[in-house]
């Protein structure tokens, strides 16, 4: 249900954003707006307002919205409508407009979902962003970062001359330098304070840049020594099947003792279907209990999880995660970068997918926006917000791609029709349309098929 709550505030939020772009820049542009509609097919409920009693309508399917305003050429299809219209509200159509007034109306649905991105952005960043700390805990041997000789307990500060504070920052711009087959300069603290320097050849990765990028690279990031006791077990997992309880601590797995958190997570992920033998401390008893991990996929591999949370102390959690402040302008000029370059990045992965420098299994669905909406509604509204604002900028990218029957199709005419100082013919804007909407399948098609796949491998 959370899911399903979070995947239509979500929908109703970009598309409202979306529409009403269109809608009001249409009103400043004085053209005469018959209809504003949330949603497709049949309405569940209509309401007239404003001076030219534009109908407002909530449809049943949450996938989409539109703006109709009143333009002669559609009316031409049914002469009969014309005689609802006087001169001076035809002189109100859209076709009428300038090019330039048409131009702004376009672009306004797009622009409305950059300028909330930026909003969510900024509010998140006055409220301050929290991260892992880009410390190393792992190296893999004769990985990438082995070549480079990274080692255990570095701490990245530079990469590329830019500066790090959290992984989340490092992995976006490895991520980039990897599809561009880069050798980035990594600086890094030791343990000992000593500043090191690494170059790290991203071209051995070629095109596999799909999942955890530092994986891939063959760093693992930094966890501290956690006592293996549970804080949480979820409902219907493994874990509380077995009869696993939040406070029990994990004394042994199959005789192996057990000494940290990362004991416990190894052999889980090792032993996917397998039943093991857990000894539990709880309330002073020693308590014997079989636990059978549910197999998963995670990275082409299967491994093995059982639904259970560790304790961390806040102590912990201050060596791991960094949180960091900024004042009101400094976050409107951060919240205006971020939307920049992911948007830029969108553009970038979409030409990485038509020349095949990426996989399109990259794009997603219905099914898989979904997914993602209900997690980050359950982490709470920060992450929501987040996952709210990158939905709205794929949006607004998507729609302005020149394709036909987006909005990016239709100022591809205008620009044509600025050049050649005449509109582009009618034949050649209804192929056109059917170009588009062949496009636009073809993309649904591929989009519900990955998402199909993701749930059928996990």
């Amino acid at each position: 249900m959370l899911t399903l709550f979070a995947f239509i505030v979500t929908i109703g939020i970009i598309v409202t954003i979306h529409e009403y772009g269109h809608f009001q820049v249409a009103r400043w542009c004085g053209v005469k707006v018959l209809r504003f509609s949330i949603g497709f097919g049949k309405p569940l409920c209509r309401k007239n307002f404003g001076a030219d009693q534009t109908e407002f309508v909530l449809a049943a399917i949450p996938l989409g919205g539109y703006v109709k305003m009143l333009d002669e050429r559609e009316l031409n299809a049914d002469e009969a409508d014309e005689i609802h219209y006087s001169e001076t509200d035809l002189a109100r159509a859209f076709n009428r407009q300038s090019v330039y007034k048409r131009i702004a109306i376009v672009l306004a649905g797009p622009v409305a979902n950059l300028l909330l991105a930026i909003l969510i952005y900024w509010f998140l960043f006055m409220q301050g962003v929290t991260g892992m700390r880009p410390m190393i805990g792992q190296v893999e041997p004769n990985s990438i970062a082995a070549q480079a000789n990274m080692t255990a307990g570095e701490v990245v500060s530079t990469i590329n001359e830019k500066e790090i504070k959290t992984w989340s920052e490092a992995s976006f711009i490895l991520f980039e330098a990897a599809l561009e087959n880069e050798i980035v300069s990594i600086k890094a603290t030791a343990e000992s304070n000593e500043l090191h320097l690494h170059k790290l050849d991203l071209a051995g990765l070629g095109q596999d840049t799909e999942g955890d990028i530092l994986q891939k690279i063959g760093l693992a990031v930094f966890r501290p020594d956690v006592l293996p006791v549970l804080s949480q077990v979820l409902p219907n997992s493994a874990a509380e099947k077995a009869g696993l309880q939040a406070e029990d601590t994990i004394v042994d797995i199959d005789g192996l003792q057990i000494e940290t958190w990362n004991d416990v997570v190894n052999v889980v992920k090792a032993s996917p279907s397998k039943a093991l033998k857990f000894t539990i401390a709880r309330n002073q008893e020693m308590v014997k209990i079989t636990v059978t991990p549910r197999p998963v996929e995670e990275n082409k591999l299967e491994v093995g999880i059982i639904g259970a949370a560790v304790k961390i102390d806040k102590a912990q959690l201050g060596a791991i995660f960094v949180k960091q402040h900024y004042s009101g302008v400094e976050s409107l000029r951060m919240a205006i970068e971020k939307t920049w370059k992911t948007s830029t990045f969108s553009l970038k992965m979409m030409w990485y997918m038509v020349t095949g420098k990426t996989s399109w299994r990259g794009i997603s669905g219905p099914v898989t926006i979904a997914s993602y909406a209900g997690e980050s509604a359950g982490l709470g509204l920060k992450p929501f917000l987040s996952f709210l604002a990158l939905v709205s900028i794929s949006i607004g990218i998507l729609n302005l791609l020149p394709i036909p029957v987006l909005d990016g199709g239709h100022l591809m005419y205008y620009m044509a029709e600025i050049i050649k100082g005449s509109t582009v013919a009618e034949q050649t804007v209804i192929l056109g349309q059917k170009i588009g909407f062949g496009l636009l399948g073809l993309l649904m098609i591929l989009a519900i098929f990955n998402d199909i796949n993701r749930i059928v491998t996990g």
